[in-house]
């Protein structure tokens, strides 16, 4: 990539991965100016994390994905659409008392059907929450001060959270309990109980939404994504997949990032990649140990018989088994051959990394609970790292400070794996990519809806 008289070009813009991160940033720098853009991503794919997997004619999501046709990722591209799959899911838990219930309470099975006693004694555990609980430390102190230990305890709220961050909650950083668990509190208001108390009582259903529910196309994230790749490089972005990274360097006015094919040069660096694999390209000084992740594995299931519940979306909330949640891909697209298909999540910390121990472990805590009683059948799996950040006493801060230091350096680090921040859904992954650029760019963001 050289200028006609010999010298290398410098480029606007090199932006490090391809996630819906990465992809919202290339479009913000072109919509501040920028015109000569580079995406570079380690992964042969676009989308990062939002991966697929296909057996026998089944597609299975790492995770459990769901979009709304109000996202504002869909300002930057709106030609993806036509390609999702419109879907209406529903959601429900395993509580600790076995019953499938409704996500994320219920009145009637968490609170009215354990009898007056327990009742008298979850209310006088979630006044002395309220009293006693003042100086809250941890994501324990943070849900036990709003719900009361004995309500936390019955519905099976600590057990999901272990599951979540493979950490007790008196291990999860109340940081991440008050940013990303403030729903909780929402709950835990007299008004919203006494909402709940009558829709229990009258059958009223939860009120709708006005927007509309998607899933990813059944061809998978490859074909979804494909739109806002042609829109980008019609544009000028060049995007390289499957790149070998190995530094980034400052350079007088401008940023080395040197690749397994030679050198690039630009102006500006934006990182949407792991947090500490930033830090280690550009060589900067972070005290303090590695920001701790998720390992997730996905187990996907084919199976014919009776499943046990009704939604498409079943957290764990019980107190055995390792699995956090499982999602009914087949709801959506329909069985495949008469048989259902989903994914189901473990995190890793939980069976050691073991794609082995994480089914006998599923397999043994639905046949204890009746859930999937028929030929249960596995497909294949996928074990990802670096799903997600894990918020350890202290590591929001280490994060901080880590972004801190890539600014000093002149990179800017964005995202839910280049800021360290859980983010659970596109709308905001392309919220945060918006104003953490918009803060330095030149000109506000707008519809984005010009023609390519």
């Amino acid at each position: 990539m050289t200028t006609a008289g010999g010298h290398q070009r410098i480029v606007d813009a090199v932006v490090l991965g391809a996630g819906i991160s990465g992809l919202v940033s290339a479009s913000v720098l072109l919509q501040q100016g920028s015109r000569d853009i580079i995406v570079l991503d380690e992964y042969d794919h676009v989308g990062g994390n939002h991966i697929d997997r296909s057996y026998d004619g089944c597609t299975y999501d790492i995770g459990s994905l769901i979009f709304q046709d109000d996202s504002p990722l869909l300002r930057h591209f709106p030609e993806i659409l036509p390609r999702y799959v419109p879907i209406e899911p529903s959601w429900a838990r395993l509580n600790p008392q076995g019953i499938v219930t409704h996500y994320p309470f219920s009145i009637n099975d968490d609170v009215l059907a354990a009898g007056p006693r327990e009742l008298l004694r979850m209310a006088a555990s979630a006044l002395a929450g309220r009293l006693f609980i003042r100086r809250q430390r941890n994501a324990k102190d943070f849900s036990e001060h709003l719900l009361g230990a004995r309500f936390v305890e019955r519905s099976g709220l600590g057990y999901y959270m272990e599951r979540f961050c493979g950490l007790p909650p008196e291990q999860i950083d109340l940081e991440f309990a008050r940013s990303r668990m403030a729903w909780l509190a929402d709950q835990a208001k007299v008004g919203e109980l006494v909402r709940r108390v009558v829709r229990s009582r009258t059958g009223d259903p939860e009120a709708k939404g006005s927007n509309r529910q998607l899933a990813r196309p059944r061809e998978g994230f490859s074909f979804l994504y494909e739109p806002a790749v042609d829109r980008l490089a019609a544009r000028g972005v060049d995007l390289r997949l499957g790149v070998t990274l190995r530094s980034v360097r400052k350079v007088d006015d401008h940023f080395v990032v040197d690749t397994g094919d030679g050198p690039l040069r630009a102006r500006r660096i934006v990182s949407t990649i792991p947090l500490d694999r930033a830090v280690e390209l550009c060589d900067v000084v972070v005290p303090g140990a590695p920001l701790p992740t998720v390992t997730l594995v996905s187990l996907f299931f084919s199976f014919q018989g009776h499943r046990g519940f009704g939604p498409s979306i079943l957290y764990n909330f019980s107190r055995e088994g390792a699995w956090k949640r499982l999602t009914v891909h087949s709801d959506f697209y329909g069985p495949s051959v008469g048989r259902e298909f989903f994914t189901t999540e473990v995190i890793g910390h939980q069976v050691g990394d073991s794609v082995d121990t994480a089914e006998r472990d599923f397999r043994d805590h639905c046949g204890a609970n009746g859930l999937f009683v028929g030929d249960l059948r596995l497909e294949g799996s996928h074990v990802l790292t670096n799903a997600y950040p894990v918020y350890t006493q202290g590591s929001g801060q280490r994060a901080r400070d880590a972004v801190q230091a890539l600014r000093s350096f002149g990179l800017e680090s964005l995202g839910r794996q280049g800021a360290f921040q859980y983010q659970p859904t596109a709308r905001a992954s392309t919220i945060e990519a918006e104003q953490a650029l918009q803060r330095r760019g030149a000109r506000p963001i707008n519809d984005h809806r010009e023609a390519p």
